[in-house]
C-alpha cells in the first residue's frame, strides 16, 4: 500500500514518523511533497527509502491513500491542484478540522476521511478522532482504522462534535502540559524543590493517573474520590480548584469554538460563494 502525504510540517511529520516507528509502514510505503521541499527531504534523510516528490501531483498519481496536512488557509488551492488527477478509488484524509466533509465532496470525486490527530500519537497513544464521508465504504474505513490504530485509538464521531473532541484530544495535551507547568513553578517557588525533580515527579503522576483513567477502571470523579479522603488534605485543595477554577473551562471552550468559527467561515469563502456556488 502506497500512502501519500501533501504537507510535512508539525503533524504532517509526527504521523509519517509514529507510522514509520510504529511498523505501520515502512519509509519505502510513502511518498510526500511540501510547499517547502527540504523539509520532506530532511524526513527523507532520516528513513532511507522515503520519497521525495516535487508535485501534489506526482503524489496523487503514485498512493492509494493520501493525507492533505496543510493549513486552512492553503488547503482550496491543494484541492483545485489536485482535483483533476484523483479518482474515485482513491482515498483523501485531510487533518484540518474547518475543512468540513462537503467542501472536499463538491470538488473531489474520490472518497474523503477526516481525522483529527494528537501530539501523544508520536509516542503510538492517544486518541485519533474519525470522520466519514458516505462514499467510504465499510473495507475503507477498515482499512484506514487499521493503520490508525496501529499509533492511537482511533474514535469515531459526529463532524458537528469535531471542535469540542479536538479541544479534548488534541488541544488538550497542551492545555494539561500548562496546568502542569504552573503546579511545577509554584512547587519550586514555595518550597524550593528542584524543577527538574519536580517536572519528574508531576510527568510521572500524570502518566500513571492516564493508565487509571484508560485501563484501571476509574473514571475523573471516581479518582478524585478514591484519593481524597474525607477531611483530608486532598479534599482540602480540590475545594480550592472548584472555586478558582469555576468558570474557567467554560471560557476555554467559548474561546476556541468561536476561533473555529472564524476559520470555518474563512475556509468556506473560499470554496462557495455568497450564493453557494463552488468557487
Amino acid at each position: 500500500m502506497r500512502v501519500g502525504f501533501i504537507g510535512t510540517g508539525s503533524m504532517g511529520s509526527i504521523l509519517i514518523e509514529a507510522f514509520i516507528q510504529s511498523g505501520a509502514l515502512s519509509p519505502d510505503d510513502l511518498i510526500v511533497t511540501n510547499r517547502t521541499i527540504a523539509k520532506a527531504e530532511r524526513l527523507a534523510a532520516t528513513y532511507p527509502g522515503l520519497l521525495v516528490v516535487k508535485s501534489n501531483a506526482d503524489v496523487i498519481r503514485d498512493s492509494e491513500i493520501i493525507f492533505i496536512c496543510v493549513k486552512p488557509a492553503e488547503y482550496k488551492s491543494v484541492v483545485d491542484d489536485i482535483q483533476g488527477g484523483i479518482d474515485a478509488a482513491q482515498i483523501i484524509v485531510s487533518i484540518t478540522s474547518p475543512v468540513l466533509i462537503q467542501h472536499l465532496e463538491a470538488l473531489l470525486p474520490c472518497k474523503i476521511a477526516k481525522i483529527i490527530p494528537s501530539i501523544t500519537n508520536f509516542v503510538l497513544s492517544g486518541a485519533t478522532l474519525c470522520v466519514y464521508s458516505d462514499r467510504m465504504a465499510d473495507e475503507d474505513i477498515e482499512r484506514l482504522e487499521n493503520l490508525l490504530s496501529h499509533i492511537s485509538a482511533p474514535i469515531r464521531i459526529s463532524e458537528e462534535h469535531t471542535r469540542i473532541s479536538s479541544d479534548l484530544t488534541s488541544c488538550g495535551p497542551a492545555f494539561l502540559a500548562f496546568f502542569i507547568q504552573k503546579f511545577v513553578d509554584a512547587a519550586v517557588e514555595k518550597t524550593g524543590i528542584s524543577e527538574e525533580q519536580a517536572t519528574q515527579l508531576a510527568s510521572e503522576m500524570v502518566l500513571g493517573t492516564g493508565k487509571l483513567l484508560t485501563t484501571g477502571g476509574f473514571n475523573p470523579a471516581a479518582l478524585q474520590k478514591r484519593v481524597a479522603v474525607p477531611g483530608g488534605i486532598t479534599e482540602t485543595a480540590l475545594r480550592i480548584m472548584q472555586k478558582e477554577l469555576c468558570g474557567l473551562f467554560n471560557n476555554l471552550i467559548h474561546t476556541t469554538h468561536a476561533k473555529y468559527e472564524e476559520d470555518l467561515e474563512k475556509v468556506s469563502s473560499r470554496f462557495f460563494d455568497a450564493k453557494g456556488q463552488i468557487t
